[in-house]
């Protein structure tokens, strides 16, 4: 931003000056964006006001009903203002400001209107007038020069962005789930659009760029402006959409004040409300909410995920507490088609989804999809602390249709933790901060993965790796051990009997049980020879003798092993173990090294083998540390023992 800029800004901030008592620091926004808005719009529609106000009364007069076609091709805008009002007359009456302002603000066309209902403006006009503020406020914004001659389309927008930045700072408490910091988009653009730097400067080339949680619109204008520095010629079309009112409100508003098209900015949830039904975008970008609840739209998803890959989340679900598979999927849905030139995208993840649900879960069938359609490209890990509202680790997904030959089957994983400063003056959770040089290195890096990973000599050799798509894949298998019992009527095992459930609902129990009592010190180590010893007990319903044998069987590592009707060894539930195979090796080669020397009678139950998939991205740069020599630490404990012996020393004289 230039010095212009900047002073232009600090004017505008200046009228927290007078909300200052009447307002707190985090509600400062609520008054200054809807107004910086309504002032620009007014020095934007002023050369063309008469004609539209002419043009408005010629329509009115002849009974058109649908004007606003007509309107805002007179407007030369996609908006227009018919209000007899503008930003200065409506101050001629200082006791009607605020009547005053809601008439000028009702003239907008639906759309413009649209905007001003998000930020709840109308409520803030009453709260300004009953604290004797309005006509100040009002009066302020007017001295402000905002013509497009004076600030460009493009220079007000990094205006609006500055604004939205301070006020995002001084919010901590809700900063992070619509304001992403600035190096961070920088990096996540640099990563999703690098590669394409020699595509990106062919003239006439048309892109579109989409971000279905896009916040305040930051991801977009940055994306935007990457593209724009390398090809002035370029046409970028920025789509969004926006849950939350306010912030919805906020991106709009950019997009009208540079001169873009607002209604490309939707507003509404994403997986239920897709404002963007049937489009297809080039590139995708978004930093959704972490581990969101999709509880509200629950029916919604699942009838769509019933229909498989005809809807956007035929990959699997993920669990209830956690959207964000969903974004991705959402968005993967809008990719083109390869033969249509494909597209990118990235997303910002915690460290959840790289792991969490077992095989054969949601998360784990939507990572299978992602990795055996051979669309994630590589993951960035980023230094924790980095976000306002959470310190936890965050990590890039960068994913591609349309992969580069020698990264195909292959997944890049880039460290870049270690790749920060740390900030001055902390806000909320964010301590650190990236500079230009990590910006630089990191995207340098994830360009040159391959030769990083394959070239041990490289300076970041120990910060990339790449891997096969399925070298994440593993193989869930089930190790069963037989069951073995013996089998004996003692004090316990007659109370286990007598508690036993099918045997209260038995009517005859009382008499089985004394029965039973007579047997008492009977054992055998066969089956076969205890059911002889059992005879005494009569024929039993099913219920009570399944009841009668699971009392007086006992768990026993020498005793008989049990089989079923056909002679197969019957598995001891707890005994069962799990066991992760990596997905390109033999289960049988398996148990047969890692199992079988240790417990020679397992077997695998393979109906029950499932294929899971994770990301342990962590582990693959785990570096072992070997433990301090005992020696030196018992030094240290030794020289501490002194220290306290000299302090006690001082106290006692």
């Amino acid at each position: 931003m230039s010095t212009d800029h900047q002073k232009l800004a600090n004017f505008i901030w200046s009228v927290a000056d007078l909300l200052r008592g009447d307002y707190k620091q985090s509600e400062y926004g609520r008054v200054i964006l809807p107004l910086t808005v309504l002032r620009r719009l007014d020095w934007v529609l002023e050369p063309t006001k008469d004609a539209v106000l002419a043009r408005y009364e010629q329509l009115k007069a002849a009974g058109v009903q649908n004007m606003d076609p007509v309107l805002r091709k007179t407007a030369g805008l996609t908006f227009y203002n018919t209000s007899q009002l503008n930003f200065r007359n409506l101050l001629a009456d200082q006791d009607h400001v605020a009547t005053n302002l809601r008439s000028y603000i009702g003239g907008f066309s639906p759309g413009a209107v649209d905007v001003l209902d998000k930020y709840g403006f109308d409520a803030q006009i009453t709260r300004l007038d009953e604290a004797g503020l309005l006509y100040q406020v009002v009066s302020k914004f007017v001295e402000i020069d905002l013509r497009p001659d004076v600030v460009s389309n493009h220079q007000m927008g990094y205006l609006f962005e500055e604004l939205v930045r301070k006020f995002s700072e001084i919010s901590n408490e809700t900063a992070g789930e619509h304001f992403t910091p600035r190096e961070v988009i920088k990096l996540m653009v640099n990563l999703l659009l690098a590669p394409d730097e020699r595509d990106l400067v062919t003239p006439g080339i048309v892109r579109k760029i989409y971000d279905p949680a896009c916040g305040t619109g930051g991801m977009l204008s940055e994306a935007q402006d990457h593209i724009e520095k390398h090809n002035a010629h370029a046409t970028i079309e920025v789509y969004g959409q926006e849950l939350n009112g306010e912030t919805y409100a906020i991106c709009r508003s950019d997009m009208m004040m540079k001169g873009g098209d607002p209604n490309k900015i939707a507003y509404g949830n994403s997986f239920s409300q897709d404002g963007h039904d049937g489009e297809r975008f080039d590139y995708m970008l978004a930093n959704p909410p972490f581990g969101v609840e999709w509880k509200k739209v629950e029916k919604f998803i699942k009838d769509e995920a019933a229909r498989g890959h005809a809807g956007r989340f035929g990959a699997g679900l993920p669990r209830i507490n956690d959207g964000s598979f969903l974004f991705l999927q959402h968005m993967i849905s809008k990719m083109k088609r390869p033969e249509d030139g494909g597209s990118r995208l990235a997303i910002v993840f915690n460290g959840s989804p790289l792991f969490t649900g077992a095989a054969g879960s949601g998360e784990s069938e939507i990572r299978r999809w992602i990795l055996e359609n051979d669309m994630l490209e590589g993951i960035v890990a980023l230094p924790d602390q980095l976000f306002y509202n959470t310190g936890i680790s965050t990590y890039f997904w960068i994913l591609t249709n349309r992969k580069a030959p020698e990264r195909r089957k292959k997944v890049v994983l880039l460290d870049g933790r270690d790749y920060w400063v740390k900030m001055r003056k902390s806000l909320g959770d964010k301590r650190k901060m990236l500079n230009a040089d990590h910006i630089a290195s990191l995207t340098k890096a994830y360009v040159d993965a391959l030769a990083i990973a394959e070239g041990p000599a490289h300076e970041q050799h120990g910060k990339v790796k790449d891997f096969r798509t399925t070298d994440f894949g593993y193989q869930r298998i089930t190790v069963e051990r037989p069951l073995r019992l013996r089998f004996e009527i003692t004090e316990e095992t007659l109370a286990l009997l007598a508690e036993a459930k099918p045997l209260l609902r038995y009517a005859d129990s009382e008499a089985l049980l004394s029965t039973a009592k007579t047997l008492t010190g009977t054992a055998a180590s066969t089956r076969s020879e205890f059911a002889m010893k059992l005879a005494a007990l009569g024929k039993l319903p099913a219920p009570a003798e399944k009841a009668v044998w699971d009392a007086f069987s006992i768990s026993d590592p020498e005793g008989e092993i049990q089989t079923d009707r056909k002679g197969n060894p019957l598995p001891d539930a707890d005994l069962r173990d799990n066991e992760n195979v990596p997905l390109n090796e033999d289960i049988h080669d398996y148990l047969k090294r890692e199992v079988l020397p240790h417990v020679p009678d397992a077997w695998i139950d393979e109906p029950k083998t499932k294929i899971g998939f994770e990301i342990p991205f962590t582990r693959h740069f785990y570096v072992y540390e070997p433990p301090r020599p005992l020696s030196e630490i018992d030094t240290e404990i030794k020289d501490l023992e002194a220290k306290i012996q000299h302090l006690l020393g001082e106290v006692t004289k």
